[in-house]
């Protein structure tokens, strides 16, 4: 759904009662994970920035909730924990609100790449050296 609202509070007013709770979940998740992001409305639906650019955001779409990762490696380094999910180019897609996987949402946050590097680090070196 794209909305003509002028804040993420209005615009949670606008989408079907029952999307209104898990959409709230993942406000609130976008809001505790991405400390020092700007919340607005963009392209008529809740975005996160950083720096004046958008990284994440979500919406009410007529068939599905969209969770929007606008930054490719970020995604990417996450598509393995994604199959069995409707993705695309830079959209995961849940098709009712109790599909709405957290795990997912939390993993895709800019901020966990640094967490992903340092875990695919910690399991490289507990591997052992790379023969050659």
């Amino acid at each position: 759904m794209q909305s003509d609202a002028s804040d993420v509070d209005s615009y949670l007013t606008q989408v079907p009662e029952g999307r209104r709770a898990v959409l709230t979940e993942i406000r609130d998740a976008c809001r505790r994970l991405l400390a020092g992001f700007a919340e607005s409305m963009s392209y008529g639906m809740p975005t996160y920035s950083r720096d004046g650019t958008a990284e994440i955001a979500w919406a009410s779409q007529k068939r599905y909730i969209s969770l929007y990762v606008m930054r490719a490696d970020v995604l990417n380094a996450h598509r393995g924990q994604l199959s069995g999910l409707d993705v695309g180019k830079g959209c995961i897609r849940y098709r009712s609100p109790a599909a709405v996987d957290f795990t997912v949402v939390i993993r895709c946050s800019p901020l966990s790449r640094r967490a992903a590097t340092r875990s695919a680090e910690l399991s490289r070196h507990s591997r052992g050296p790379a023969k050659s």
